[in-house]
């Protein structure tokens, strides 16, 4: 099949919204459930436009088109899509509101897809936009399934059962918390589209998302304990059917919209985040009452069982294993200067398959070397994969997804030269080990309860702010058990800007990552990340419940990028403890060159 242009992709758009009487479109990263990873068939705005990054949107007007994103992806937007047919929008400085006034003619119609927005997102933008005389219209279908003559097709992947003894609880027990939540609020029923929630809810998982292991589905679960779950029949086994036995009744997912209209008189609860324009809409025109709550899921879904905390610190062992390895071979073969970023990617998840029970890998992994190392989500592909040059830094954050549990990891290393002479920069070693102090600092945290996760972003910060720099992301993420790499609704950052999860209060059996940075543009960039395990603290005559964190991931950090006179005692104390931890725990599963490198590594400062 003749493979269109983006030129080309583009004029047809126009085409078609032409043949609908519309004015534009707004092409979203988003599918049906609003998940950050989408499946290849909702990759809507990669084809269109050919930019890979994982959160923008763009805009297309019959004579105007725009891409919309964020400071992290300003660099690799230019280089992805053509400014001749897209301008590039920075936001939140650029709001697609303003750029509509812009570019539309009093009158315009401009269509969205109402399975891929929120409720709140075309509120907000209609209220907007209505001044200029631009009206919001839901589409029937979405233009861009028209035009893409080879969409790839909805995954048809089976969805699997997640055993108990890995998930802690059963899926009963699950559903009977709901039921009684259900009864507490009033409600008599709740609409659960996010799929990770799903997969936590009923004990499943599924292979239809990439880095996520998730199943494309729907549940409606209600006050009696009973739910109903939609999913297309082929993704259905026999194992999948007895497990859920007879209080799930299993529906087609082309059936979940009509099934939306059977609650008339009913009231309905669905989260704002998660439910779409297209659910609140055959949920309204069948009469049911519903109302925005955040989905009973997320909170108990964050909060890890005593045995899903052992399965995550089970998935380290492996992990920390693998990456223990790959550096080793990193640090052996880069000075060649013929080991490029692509190949240290593979070479890293070859070591994570060969060491663990690998599914897939958490997220796309970082593989930067040298200045690309400066954009905290690079993504390496055949256009922008350069050699890992000798005397310089090398940064890799990557992660696996294993039964037990989720791994995040970002360790930032020296390539030497050749000859073994290439030293890193005072500049270089001061960040790093700015940023080093930081992390401990998270790591050694100790809080009472109700403290959030804005409050404690300045721990990780304060280092760099003595020497006038900073980083432009978040500290922490929140992170699932088997399931996706960035969970809410925990979060460490700053708590400005409105940035989610940042009010959240900290919860001990919550895990989040612990990753400070440094970015020096065009030259090079430092992130420290461990993942850590929210934890009550016994404190002798404490006035009240105290917290802290257990740090879950073990890999040794580089010495030759620490500057051992910038540390205290006790932050010298915790280095040293650290990689005794990481001796004790990796050494067991490495041997030969492998073993001695680690303990090499693991050495007291």
């Amino acid at each position: 099949m003749l493979m269109l242009t983006h030129e080309a992709r583009l004029q047809a758009l126009r085409e078609e919204l032409k043949r609908r009487d519309l004015q534009g479109f707004i092409i979203p990263i988003s599918d049906e459930h609003m998940s950050e990873y989408v499946g290849e068939y909702a990759e809507r705005l990669a084809w269109l436009t050919g930019f890979g990054g994982s959160a923008g949107f763009a805009a297309v007007t019959l004579d105007h088109a725009a891409i919309f994103v964020d400071g992290r992806y300003t660099v690799q937007v230019r280089d992805q899509v053509d400014g001749n047919l897209f301008d590039y929008r920075s936001i939140p400085g650029d709001s697609l509101g303003g750029w509509l006034k812009e570019v539309c003619e009093n009158g315009a119609r401009i269509a969205y897809d109402p399975w891929l927005h929120t409720w709140n997102w075309v509120a907000s933008l209609e209220k907007q936009v209505e001044p200029a005389g631009v009206t919001m219209v839901p589409a029937d279908s979405n233009p861009i399934d028209t035009v893409w003559a080879d969409q790839p097709a909805p995954s048809d992947a089976q969805a699997i059962v997640h055993e108990e003894d890995l998930a802690g609880r059963s899926y009963a027990d699950k559903r009977a918390a709901i039921a009684d939540w259900l009864t507490q609020e009033g409600h008599d029923a709740v609409v659960i589209p996010a799929l990770d929630s799903i997969a936590w809810l009923l004990n499943i998982r599924g292979g239809d998302v990439a880095h996520t292991p998730v199943a494309l589905s729907y549940v409606i679960a209600h006050k009696d304990g009973r739910a109903e779950l939609f999913i297309a029949p082929e993704k259905v086994t026999p194992e999948l059917t007895q497990h859920l036995g007879n209080a799930v009744v299993i529906r087609d997912r082309d059936q979940f919209e009509t099934a939306l209209g059977e609650f008339s008189g009913k009231s309905v609860s669905v989260d704002p985040d998660f439910g779409v324009v297209g659910i609140a809409q055959a949920l309204r025109a069948g009469g049911a009452n519903f109302t925005f709550k955040q989905d009973p899921t997320i909170l108990p879904k964050a909060v890890k069982n005593a045995r899903e905390q052992q399965g995550h610190r089970d998935a380290q062992a492996q992990d920390g294993a693998a990456v223990s390895r790959f550096l080793r071979w990193l640090e052996e073969t880069a000075p060649s200067g013929e080991v490029d970023e692509l190949t240290a990617a593979a070479k890293l998840e070859g070591f994570r398959r060969a060491h663990g029970d690998l599914r897939d890998t958490s997220f796309d992994t970082i593989s930067a070397a040298a200045g690309h190392a400066a954009l905290p989500h690079y993504k390496v592909d055949e256009d922008s994969n350069i050699p890992i040059p000798p005397g310089s830094i090398y940064l890799v954050d990557s992660g696996g997804q294993y039964p037990a549990g989720t791994t995040d990891i970002t360790r930032t290393v020296w390539v030497n030269s050749a000859d073994g002479s290439a030293r890193p920069s005072a500049e270089m070693i001061d960040r790093n080990t700015r940023v080093l102090k930081g992390h401990i600092q998270i790591a050694l945290a100790v809080f009472p309860q109700g403290t959030t996760g804005g409050q404690l972003d300045i721990l990780a910060r304060q280092y760099l702010w003595e020497a006038g720099v900073d980083y432009a992301h978040g500290t922490g993420h929140g992170v699932g058990s088997f399931l996706g790499v960035h969970e809410g609704p925990q979060r460490i950052a700053k708590p400005s800007g409105g940035q989610a999860g940042t009010s959240q209060e900290l919860f001990a059996g919550m895990i989040l990552s612990n990753e400070p940075g440094y970015y020096k543009p065009d030259a090079f960039g430092i992130r420290i990340e461990n993942l850590v395990l929210t934890e009550e603290r016994q404190i002798d005559a404490a006035e009240g419940r105290y917290l802290g964190f257990e740090t879950l991931t073990f890999v040794p950090l580089d010495r030759k990028l620490i500057d051992k006179t910038l540390l205290t005692e006790s932050e010298i104390a915790w280095v040293d403890e650290y990689h005794a931890k990481v001796r004790a725990l990796i050494a067991p599963q490495l041997s030969g060159d492998d073993l001695a490198w680690l303990e090499r590594e693991t050495e007291a400062l």
